[in-house]
């Protein structure tokens, strides 16, 4: 992914109003991510604890979405599996984030969601570069390539729904 600026960041966002996009927490120090590892820019808003926000490169431009998530209430026991890397977490670390459509169905209330990393660390899980929680990927045949190719496209479909 190329690096982004807080201006790009900002202009990005499909399901907020200009405002909106105006007012929320961008993740400080753009310039010391680790751009060649990630396949979309992924953060929790500090301020306010049940926001997330995901910037992807879409077609040569930024496109963003802000979400909400509720923390998981799930037992110490119970597995779950991101939709987007197939990550699996324990509690807490997958949750459904749901975001408002853009346009008039979003001003209506509608909203689409799915079940994803709740740190957003996709890209790194798939390099080995972060390990989740439980010590562990499942091993995969697909090469590291077609395993990004294969989040980029999940990401798409839900950036699709909205």
């Amino acid at each position: 992914m190329r690096a982004l600026t807080e201006q790009d960041i900002r202009t990005s966002f499909i399901n907020c109003s200009k405002g909106e996009a105006k007012r929320l927490s961008v993740p400080r120090g753009l310039e010391a991510r680790p751009w060649d590892d990630l396949d979309f820019l992924g953060w929790r808003d500090p301020g306010a604890p049940d926001r997330s926000y995901v910037v992807v490169e879409r077609e040569g431009r930024p496109v963003g979405v802000a979400m909400r998530f509720q923390p998981a209430q799930r037992g110490f026991l119970h597995r779950s599996m991101c939709s987007l890397c197939l990550t699996t977490h324990p509690r807490g670390g997958v949750s459904l984030m749901t975001a408002r459509k853009a346009g008039a169905a979003g001003r209506e209330g509608n909203s689409v969601g799915a079940y994803m990393c709740t740190d957003l660390a996709c890209s790194l899980y798939l390099r080995g570069l972060k390990v989740p929680e439980s010590g562990a990927r499942f091993e995969e045949s697909l090469t590291l390539e077609e395993q990004i190719d294969r989040t980029r496209r999940n990401l798409f479909a839900f950036l699709d729904t909205l």
